[in-house]
């Protein structure tokens, strides 16, 4: 860290980076670190490629669709993936962005995810709710607003592996971050759900779901937020109007008043998860599947999630 001047008779230090000489753009807590713009991207790209590497995410030949919301998670994804599997792997990308109909929010962001794809010359299909389910999401909520993110998360996440299944895709590629997993983990352990804790989507044996890739669970959301600036990747995007009413709103307070405590926790957090996982996987039979009644996707029970959801919601 080096001093200088701030003013007549003051003196103020000025973080630089612990690799180069270059002012610091972050503090790493848990390494107490400090790094430059260079080697935040560096170091966020490394450990993407890591755990690709490590859970052997990607193969040559594949085809994958990339879930591309037009965020920053998703979209800080895409641009590396689009770099990273050049370089390493025989594999195609294909982005996928569902507009569940949320007005004043969904148009933004989805022109977002539009100007990405053509400057990274990914192919980019876009589906709506209205398409797919014949309604949007702000429709269906008129009666139902404390339910939004549970609805949008089901019917989102079919959306998603419809469209994925119509590409011939064999994985489809998230933009969750380590912080987003480890709060999903503690929902789970606080709603007492020891089937969603311990399920492992990331199997290519998936019993006729289409295998989901983390490639982002390593990252931090700041880091996220800070690669995305300094590569100037998306700029500002409003935050989604239901986002205040959710569960997972009250855990990330939870969780990053605990990450911000104790630095790691979070990683310790998912680590934990994956440990019980691979655990069950010895001793828990995986349960029977079957197909969906109405839409005939692969399900536990009679009528699959979204299905289920659309019948309740249109009582």
């Amino acid at each position: 860290m080096n001093p200088v001047s701030a003013g007549a008779g003051e003196r103020e230090t000025i973080p630089y980076c612990d690799n180069c000489d270059d002012p610091a753009v972050y503090f790493d807590p848990r390494l107490q670190r400090h790094l430059c713009e260079v080697h935040l991207s560096q170091d966020v790209e490394r450990r993407v490629i890591d755990r690709l590497a490590r859970h052997g995410m990607i193969h040559d030949g594949d085809r994958i669709a990339i879930g591309l919301s037009g965020g920053k998670d998703s979209s800080v994804l895409l641009s590396i993936l689009s770099r990273v599997i050049r370089e390493r792997w025989d594999a195609e990308l294909i982005a996928i962005t569902v507009d569940e109909g949320i007005a004043g929010y969904r148009e933004e962001t989805i022109q977002s995810a539009v100007s990405l794809t053509k400057r990274l010359g990914i192919s980019h299909h876009i589906v709506s709710f209205q398409s797919l389910f014949g309604t949007t999401l702000d429709f269906l909520l008129t009666a139902h607003p404390l339910r939004a993110c549970t609805a949008c998360g089901i019917l989102r996440k079919k959306a998603l592996s419809d469209a994925a299944r119509d590409i011939s895709a064999d994985s489809i590629a998230t933009g969750h971050n380590l912080s987003d997993a480890a709060q999903s983990v503690l929902m789970n352990y606080l709603r007492g759900d020891f089937e969603r804790l311990l399920r492992d989507s990331s199997r290519r044996e998936d019993r006729g779901f289409i295998r989901r890739i983390k490639p982002l669970l390593d990252v931090h959301e700041k880091e996220i937020t800070l690669y995305s600036m300094v590569n100037g990747i998306t700029g500002m995007l409003p935050e989604c109007p239901y986002a205040t009413t959710a569960f997972r709103a009250e855990v990330r307070t939870l969780q990053a008043g605990i990450e911000y405590h104790y630095p790691g926790a979070s990683l310790r957090i998912i680590e934990g998860q994956e440990s019980l996982s691979k655990q069950a996987k010895k001793t828990v039979r995986p349960g029977t599947v079957g197909y969906c009644a109405s839409c005939g996707d692969p399900c536990s029970g009679h009528v699959c999630q979204a299905c289920g959801l659309l019948q309740n919601l249109n009582k």
